[in-house]
């Protein structure tokens, strides 16, 4: 009888698989940072930015008041339309046609409808009902105010921001819940749950992972939005940049003010979305992607980092 023996594989073929070299990207890569180099000389010697200027005026009090007015309109609109946009995806889910049809109308309108034309008209609401009164028909009001005291410049573009922002919350959401598979609603209606307890515990929670992204758009673009209440006076960061340069006729180093502040405002905004879709998405993936500066360290560093 001959017996068989097994020799060992080639060598070749229990070497490690070797990465497929690049040399393009490395290039490329040089060449965009040539160029971001080029620019940035370019723009730092430019006399006509005057940085110094623009040093001077970063940090004012008048800017920095400014600041604060475009960051609480933001904060105010956000959280008011996403409840409000909240309301209407669920009316346009239920099964009543009326709640259905009248969240459609809303929607349909108020995505229609240019910002700025909503502004104008929140500003200009007095012209249509000059006097707010409270109290029974047939009787004297019990209370009654002029609608241009009731609603200030402010109030009128908080009014416009969250009309408006709820009709794009309420497609972000309904998108998010119509992204979760249908056999969870089946599962949770199996286990005898109710419509409230399905929606705030099953679906919500696994809709969050396509409401996060579109909602971080939205909550960027309503950022930058907001200076559009600027053309009805109210001192948010671009009216109060506007403010200076009407009286200095600075305009360029001041707009730059303006970018550099919403450049850093979108750039923590950005990076906050960044941390929330890694939480949700921690259920839905077996992995998740390692960060920028885990990467680096797993090519440069003395050890790879896992994720």
């Amino acid at each position: 009888m001959i017996l068989a023996t097994l020799s060992p594989p080639p060598a070749a073929v229990t070497s490690p698989l070797q990465a497929r070299p690049h040399p393009w990207r490395w290039v490329s890569g040089a060449v965009l940072l040539l160029g971001l180099a080029w620019l940035g000389t370019v723009l730092a010697r430019s006399p006509g930015l005057q940085w110094s200027v623009v040093a001077q005026y970063l940090g004012s009090r008048t800017i920095l008041l400014g600041l604060w007015a475009t960051l609480w309109l933001t904060c105010v609109s956000i959280l008011l339309g996403f409840a409000l946009g909240t309301g209407l995806a669920m009316a346009r889910l239920s099964r009543n046609p009326v709640l259905q049809g009248a969240a459609w109308v809303y929607i349909w309108f108020f995505r229609s409808v240019p910002l700025l034309v909503l502004i104008l008209f929140a500003f200009n609401i007095a012209y249509l009902v000059p006097q707010i009164s409270i109290g029974l028909s047939g009787r004297a009001p019990l209370l009654s105010m002029a609608t241009n005291d009731l609603l200030t410049p402010m109030g009128a573009a908080l009014l416009a921001l969250v009309l408006h922002e709820a009709a794009y919350a309420a497609e972000v959401v309904r998108g998010g819940i119509l992204a979760v598979d249908q056999g969870q609603f089946e599962a949770a209606m199996a286990l005898g749950l109710s419509p409230r307890a399905t929606m705030t515990r099953i679906i919500l929670p696994q809709a969050m992972r396509a409401i996060i992204p579109a909602a971080g758009n939205q909550l960027i673009g309503l950022l930058k939005g907001t200076s559009m209440v600027s053309v009805i006076a109210v001192g948010d960061l671009l009216y109060s940049a506007q403010s200076v340069y009407s009286r200095t006729f600075q305009v360029v180093p001041l707009l730059i003010v303006v970018t550099i502040w919403y450049v850093a405002c979108t750039s923590l905004l950005s990076l906050g979305q960044y941390y929330i879709e890694r939480h949700f998405a921690q259920g839905a993936l077996r992995q998740l992607r390692p960060m920028a500066w885990q990467r680096l360290r797993a090519r440069f560093g003395p050890a790879s980092v896992e994720a």
